[in-house]
């Protein structure tokens, strides 16, 4: 089992940046293909993107290709999720999972973290 934290959250301008980190305890985190998903008011929780066991493998939906980068620290058991160009349209409560299997486009996950707020002003 993996218990997950999110930190990095804030209030930021269009345009800015922001880094959201996702720090796991428990055993064999390195295991694990972590994933990172929204969801604004009013709306479905949405995946944006996901990283493999070994960092080099990571998917992307379209909408935040470019903007968004994930990656791991497998030796600080955290995830990152580096934000750039933040629209308003990003605005949403931010969450990491983590899932057991190696599959990146699956939406199903098994760990969830409680999720930081994520606001863009125009």
């Amino acid at each position: 089992q993996v218990q997950l934290v999110e930190s990095g959250g804030g209030s930021v301008q269009a345009g800015g940046s922001l880094r959201l980190s996702c720090a796991a305890s428990g055993r064999s985190f390195s295991m694990y293909t972590i994933g990172w998903f929204r969801q604004a008011l009013g709306k479905e929780r949405e995946f944006l993107a996901a990283i493999g066991w070994s960092a080099s493998s990571t998917h992307y939906i379209d909408s935040v290709k470019g903007r968004f980068t994930i990656s791991r620290d497998n030796a600080k058991n955290t995830v990152y999720l580096q934000m750039n160009s933040l629209k308003p349209e990003d605005t949403a409560v931010y969450s990491c999972a983590a899932r057991g299997g190696p599959t990146l486009t699956s939406k199903q996950y098994d760990y969830w973290g409680q999720g930081t707020q994520v606001t863009v002003s125009s």
